[in-house]
Order: C-alpha cells, then sequence, then structure tokens
C-alpha cells in the first residue's frame, strides 16, 4: 500500500525526472564532442556540429592514433593506472586488515589510525613535497607517478570499515585452525571482499588515469607524460606542437576535430571499465561505510 499512495508516486516521478536531467547532462557533452570528432573541418570550424556528426569522416582519428607522442601518453597512462592500481590494492589491504582490529588486540592500534587520518588533514606544501621526489631521485622516473599516491587513506579507511563487517567467527576458525594473518587475510577476508575491491580499484583506476598534475610537475620529457598531462597541454595549453600538421592534413583536419578525437579516446577506457564494476561499486561503497 506504500508504494500506491499519492506522495509515493510524486517522490518518484520528480525524483526521477531529476536523476535524468542529471544523467542527460553528464551524457550530452561526451556526445557532442564524438560528433566533432567525426565531423568535417568545415563543419567543426563553423561550430555548427550538434550531437550527430556532420560530413561524417574518421580522419581525425587516423592522425590521432598516427601520433607516436599520443601512443607513448596512452601506454604510460596504460601501465600507470595496471601497476598503480595494483600496488595500491595491495597497500590498503595490508594497512586495513590491522587496522581493523580492537584495541586489545592490536596495541596502539588508535595512534597507527590517527598517524593515518592526520595525513589527510596537513601537508608539507607542493615545495617540500618536489624537495623529498628530488632527493629520492624519481624526476623524469614512471615510477614518480605511482609512488607517491601508492597509499590512499580514504581507500584505506573504507576497506577498513568493511573488514570490520566482517564475523568474526571466521577469522577465530582460520586461526584456530593454524592459519597466519597473512593466510587468513589472503584466503578468508579477500575471497569475501569482492564488492569492497572493486570500489577501491575503481577509485584507484579513475585517479591515476584522470591524474594530470604529477606528470607535468615532474617529468620533463613529453614522450614520457601519461596522457591526461599530454591532453592538459594540448587542450588547456594549445600546444599542438607535438601533432605536426601537415599541408594535406590541415586540408581535411583541425585542430577542434583532433582534440574532440583525443579526449574522447582518453574517457573511453573508463567508460568501458566502469560498468562492469557497476553492481560491485554502490554495494561496497555502503558497506564500507556505514556501521550498526
Amino acid at each position: 500500500m506504500y508504494y500506491k499512495t499519492k506522495s509515493y508516486r510524486a517522490f518518484s516521478v520528480v525524483n526521477t525526472t531529476i536523476l535524468v536531467a542529471l544523467a542527460l547532462l553528464c551524457v550530452i557533452p561526451l556526445i557532442h564532442v564524438l560528433a566533432v570528432s567525426l565531423s568535417a573541418k568545415s563543419a567543426a570550424d563553423a561550430n555548427i556540429v550538434g550531437l550527430w556528426p556532420v560530413d561524417f569522416t574518421l580522419e581525425a582519428y587516423k592522425k590521432t592514433t598516427s601520433n607516436p607522442v599520443f601512443l607513448s601518453s596512452m601506454w604510460v597512462a596504460v601501465k600507470r593506472t595496471v601497476i598503480g592500481t595494483g600496488l595500491t590494492l595491495i597497500l590498503t589491504f595490508l594497512a586495513a586488515y590491522p587496522l581493523s582490529k580492537e584495541e586489545h588486540r592490536f596495541r596502539g592500534r588508535n595512534v597507527y589510525a590517527w598517524v593515518f587520518v592526520f595525513t589527510m588533514l596537513f601537508n608539507g606544501g607542493l615545495v617540500p613535497f618536489y624537495m623529498v621526489i628530488q632527493k629520492l631521485d624519481l624526476l623524469d622516473r614512471f615510477l614518480v607517478l605511482i609512488l607517491p599516491g601508492a597509499v590512499n587513506v580514504f581507500l584505506t579507511i573504507l576497506m577498513l570499515n568493511f573488514f570490520r563487517g566482517v564475523p568474526k567467527e571466521l577469522e577465530e576458525a582460520a586461526l584456530i585452525d593454524g592459519a597466519g594473518h597473512f593466510r587468513t587475510l589472503f584466503s578468508i577476508y579477500l575471497p569475501i571482499s569482492m564488492p569492497a575491491i572493486a570500489t577501491i580499484a575503481l577509485f584507484s583506476m579513475v585517479f591515476h588515469w584522470n591524474s594530470w598534475f604529477d606528470g607535468l610537475l615532474y617529468i620533463s620529457n613529453p614522450r614520457e607524460y601519461p596522457l591526461a598531462t599530454f591532453l592538459q597541454t594540448v587542450i588547456v595549453k594549445r600546444d599542438m606542437s607535438t601533432m605536426s600538421f601537415s599541408p594535406q592534413d590541415l586540408a581535411l583536419i583541425s585542430q577542434k576535430t583532433v582534440k574532440s578525437a583525443q579526449i574522447f579516446i582518453g574517457a573511453l577506457p573508463i567508460l568501458i571499465v566502469y560498468p562492469f564494476l557497476q553492481k560491485f561499486f554502490v554495494k561496497g561503497l555502503v558497506l564500507g561505510s556505514v556501521k550498526e
């Protein structure tokens, strides 16, 4: 009977309308970018492209995928995302497991927890951080894109709360059977933590794929830029020197269509991965953040 009341039906209509409007606000710009990337030079430069390509052409994608600097930055971004996400997952598991224990089982647990939280609230600033990176000889190295952000405190807290929801009887049974803490973590906790794992993996993947500032700050060679940094230099700073347009290219494509093609290619991997993790993402986010 509750679902048949007028107030609930009114709420359902308003809620659906708002969600559809928000979804359109997210999808329409992406469709427009795709349409521009598939349009001819004259139509794109004249700003007459809407949500459908005008004079369909793939020249912008051919130029983009034949650019060695773009392909190099794409490869760097893929390596960074895969290695960085894997390292973040491992370190998150190893940090969240002991911090999920009670104070009487892990002496000094509260002190360690506050050390983690402290890093979320305070930092030394950009200049001291840059000097640390320099002293560690990480400048212009691939590891500078991974190691500084390998431990994410927010994801650690999320995983910590999820581990607290695991029945203690499972761990006690494993310890009685002779399993150590590492065996308990990887054989008991992780197999039943797939929603939380998918959640932190998605957060980490999006962070690494979209991060551009660290590449711009710590790497000087454009061929070593991750994709987000490369796109930032091309789109925001309007530096098209790495594209090397020939007279034939200028007759077929414009900077606007090439930029649109690069933006869409850069967004495509996350758009492909996200639907497969969606069902785990919401469940893991709720279970890992709400405690009784």
